[in-house]
């Protein structure tokens, strides 16, 4: 049997698609299983021990390049892929991702039987020949994937993640800490501060004192990460300081992030993909919410802290707002509470 999994975006879409791969695996154990993922995204699929294949789309990056100097080689690139996509006849093809761009691929593939959400956004559905009546939207995005693989009779007792990485990954970012300054034993809280949504964001100057408040009390080793765009506000940060700490940003792959989350004894973040693999690792996650719903999108397992104002108009899923109060309510105070008493358990 073939399967096609389409999920292209983003990060932590990816990790909470995770789970239902992993139950088609248990259930399919002879199955070839595809994975359809964006560039960003194809760290944690490529080496997952559930999927056979990877198809990497660099949409973006191609979007981009067919305006500008290199549009024919874009242009090859692209043919290219779609004759990947459709080399194979595929058994099953299963959209997770429910947007125009995954129903444009879903449509080019070769599939006996294409299958996701019934009324989903931009009229995605249309490339389907077997819709699922859309799931509560309020559940949590992991419930929502399990509930599409159950039409399939796949079982969903067991949650896991399984995220991809080893010792050699382990020991490379053991290496980096350790160069750092960090000592067998010490505390490692690692820190998220960056988000896509402006109204995600969570003030500088309090992500400042609250890791000099951890270091000062707690003697913990702080690391921020982050890609290699938030380097320069990770700067800001560390520039507000007053205790030395570690910047890890653009300084590891997926897979290295994740290990880095694995040792650390909490991860503190905002609403965003490195959250959601923090939570898949199972390492306890203070997570700051503002705009929108931790229900729906919230670290997934046990043994994590949600804060957020519970002010009136939240969640409102607004990337745009003059006031953040959501946000700017949550005290440094509060977010050092819920991190010293995880400390406190470990």
């Amino acid at each position: 049997m073939n399967i096609l999994i389409v999920k292209m975006s983003s990060i932590g879409d990816v990790i909470h698609t995770l789970p239902a791969v992993n139950g088609l695996r248990a259930h399919f154990p002879d199955a070839r299983i595809t994975w359809l993922v964006e560039e960003a995204a194809s760290a944690i699929v490529a080496s997952h021990e559930a999927v056979d294949r990877v198809l990497i789309s660099k949409r973006s990056r191609w979007v981009r390049g067919l305006l500008g100097a290199s549009c024919l080689e874009n242009a090859k690139e692209i043919f290219r892929f779609v004759g990947q996509l459709r080399d194979t006849r595929y058994d099953l093809v299963i959209d997770f991702q429910g947007l125009m761009k995954s129903a444009a691929l879903v449509g080019l593939c070769r599939g006996k039987r294409k299958i996701g959400y019934n009324r989903t956004r931009e009229w995605s559905y249309l490339a389907l020949d077997e819709r699922i009546e859309p799931y509560d939207m309020n559940a949590h995005a992991v419930y929502r994937y399990l509930n599409l693989i159950r039409h399939l009779n796949v079982s969903t007792s067991e949650i896991k993640f399984k995220i991809p990485y080893d010792e050699k990954d382990l020991s490379r970012v053991q290496t980096m800490l350790r160069e750092g300054g960090w000592s067998s034993g010490q505390p490692v809280v690692a820190m998220s501060p960056v988000a896509r949504w402006e109204t995600k964001l969570w003030d500088a100057e309090k992500f400042a004192h609250l890791a000099d408040r951890l270091i000062a009390d707690s003697g913990c080793l702080v690391v921020f990460t982050g890609n290699e765009a938030d380097r320069e506000e990770i700067a800001n940060t560390r520039s507000r300081m007053n205790h030395p700490c570690m910047d890890f940003s653009g300084r590891t792959d997926l897979r290295g992030l994740a290990a880095l989350y694995a040792i650390s004894t909490c991860v503190v973040s905002t609403d965003t993909g490195p959250m959601h693999l923090a939570a898949a690792t199972e390492t306890p996650v203070v997570a700051l919410f503002g705009p929108t719903a931790p229900w729906r999108t919230g670290p997934f397992g046990e043994g994590h802290q949600v804060l957020r104002s519970e002010i009136s108009c939240s969640p409102c899923f607004k990337r745009r707002c003059d006031s953040k109060t959501c946000m700017q309510d949550i005290s440094v105070s509060r977010v050092f509470d819920s991190v010293a008493a995880i400390l406190k358990r470990s």
